[in-house]
């Protein structure tokens, strides 16, 4: 098949074109779709249609952000209240900047929702706790609102009685951005003209650390460029789509492009002055495309690459079968891995682990089940996890710092829980994709344990005894301390490059504990 020049510079030659208009993307996949069905080696690859989306997904996502596992420490010095429910259950978060001069002022940053309470309207009801904690303290609240003004959300703050800072200083300050500005009612009468203009300056020092508008920017390009892509894949699939059908090539894109858009939403919820989350509410997905079968790996004939195998040879001796098939069917036709959140989603739809999941299941998720699969080897479980072959530079970087850090270790604790790593011990890469074997841990990410304790009776109880919420954390920011001074590195670059388990006994949904007269602890940790 032969390749216009025009054609080839915009799959090849991402350098010297930066945007893709309608046409190009339509072109570029009508390319990918016609290479795959005469198996032409030459045709563009699908990372060509989605490098862009790529970039800035990640440049997004790099902007500046709350620390999660120590919000104090984050680098521009807010502070972080919880908001709780009366019977004990964290709704939610909100980190703030306090300024004592001129005026008691609470900078408002970040708004977040716990996991199992959103899309519950629980948002509302936080800007309303923190409305009443301003009125108790008599201060001023301030924020800037970096929610896109045709954002379903962009609201959210006049129903609680913010109003823009021009209502109080005028136009006084060119370029003061979208800030909003709650007064309380003992300071109604007052005049705070001078004030006001006297703590924006003090922000404005700020800026460079907050870089909200950054990341405002980011986010309005980055939602721009899904929704451009969805323009394009619907227009090109357009016939299919009106009929009812699907063609793997489809399957495969849509669910390409959807990992992508649920990935985006899940890592911006970090992002410093990204308090409109439900604003990515305005992709939506049309029903016949959610409706569509999930498809992870690209259908035969696509990229036309040979599967290839790296690492422990003892290991892949025992998988040899799998390489004489299709590595990525085979491994794809595992059962997915039971995480809680996975379980406790398929038993509230009265659903078995075998469940064909849709596109549009991805999205009510809000996670890919699919990317975790178990099997058993020699009688020992293993988890394959499935990453694009792009990330497998990174992999690599991954895999010897934590075969470093394992040999530094020495039976290091913390809080009494014994710190281990799970480094990757070998890859398989077919179809576009890398499949990365680990041992199956007895442990769930940190963060999907808060979840679980906010998500399930049994552990709301025990959480109210115990404290597993603040001994989760308290755990793992010590196993972070430790781990990172090991390698010589800074706590919040550590923490960036691995996830964290913890002890969890996956049968029962309950944490790996023990519980004593002394104190509590979690059995172990894992770095991975």
């Amino acid at each position: 098949m032969e390749i216009s020049p025009e054609l080839e510079s915009i799959s090849h030659s991402r350098s010297r074109q930066k945007h893709l208009s309608l046409s190009d993307r339509l072109a570029l996949i009508g390319l990918i779709d016609e290479g795959m069905r005469m198996g032409s080696s030459e045709s563009p690859v699908l990372a060509d249609l989605f490098s862009e989306l790529w970039e800035l997904v990640n440049e997004t996502a790099s902007g500046s952000k709350i620390n999660r596992l120590q919000p104090e420490q984050s680098r521009n010095g807010f502070r972080m209240f919880e908001v709780n429910s009366d019977s004990g259950e964290n709704l939610g978060r909100l980190n703030m900047l306090y300024l004592k001069k001129p005026i008691p002022c609470y900078y408002l940053a970040y708004v977040e929702v716990s996991s199992p309470f959103r899309r519950k309207g629980l948002g509302n009801k936080m800007l309303r706790h923190f409305r009443e904690f301003l009125d108790q303290k008599s201060s001023v609240g301030l924020l800037d609102n970096i929610i896109p003004k045709n954002d379903p959300t962009y609201d959210i703050y006049i129903k609680q009685a913010w109003e823009p800072i021009e209502s109080i200083i005028g136009d006084a300050i060119p370029e003061t951005g979208d800030y909003m500005i709650y007064i309380p009612p003992r300071l109604h009468n007052k005049n705070l003209r001078e004030p006001i203009l006297k703590l924006l300056y003090h922000l404005k020092r700020k800026r460079e650390a907050i870089d909200m508008r950054d990341n405002e920017m980011m986010v309005q390009r980055t939602i721009e460029e899904f929704k451009q892509l969805y323009t394009a894949l619907t227009t090109y699939f357009d016939t299919e789509i009106q009929k009812g059908i699907t063609t793997p090539l489809m399957k495969f894109m849509f669910t390409r492009f959807v990992t992508k858009l649920i990935a985006f939403r899940r890592r911006i919820g970090e992002l410093i002055g990204y308090t409109g989350g439900e604003s990515m509410e305005q992709l939506s997905i049309a029903p016949g495309i959610a409706a569509m079968p999930v498809q992870s790996y690209a259908p035969q004939g696509m990229g036309g690459r040979t599967a290839s195998i790296r690492g422990d040879w003892s290991l892949s001796a025992k998988l040899s079968g799998i390489l004489e098939e299709h590595p990525a069917r085979v491994i794809e036709s595992l059962p997915n891995y039971r995480r809680p959140s996975f379980t406790a989603w398929l038993k509230e739809r009265q659903l078995d682990s075998s469940h064909p999941l849709t596109i549009g299941d991805l999205m009510d998720l809000g996670f890919d089940p699919t990317r975790l699969k178990e099997i058993t080897i020699d009688g020992e479980a293993f988890i394959f996890e499935r990453i694009q072959s792009r990330q497998l530079p990174e992999l690599e970087k991954k895999k010897e710092m934590l075969e470093q850090l394992e040999s530094k270790l020495n039976s290091a604790k913390a809080r009494h829980a014994l710190i281990k790593v799970n480094p990757p011990l070998l890859v398989i890469v077919d179809r576009g994709n890398a499949y990365v074997l680990r041992h199956k841990v007895n442990g769930i990410h940190w963060e999907e344990a808060l979840e679980q304790i906010q998500s399930a009776s049994s552990l709301k109880n025990l959480n109210m005894t115990v404290s597993i919420d603040r001994l989760i954390l308290a755990t793992v920011r010590k196993a972070n301390e430790t781990a990172s001074s090991q390698l010589g590195m800074s706590e919040e670059m550590f923490s960036e490059k691995v996830a964290w388990f913890v002890s969890w006994n996956l049968q029962h949904n309950y944490p790996k504990m023990m519980i004593e007269f002394s104190g509590s602890y979690f059995e172990a940790v894992w770095a991975a």
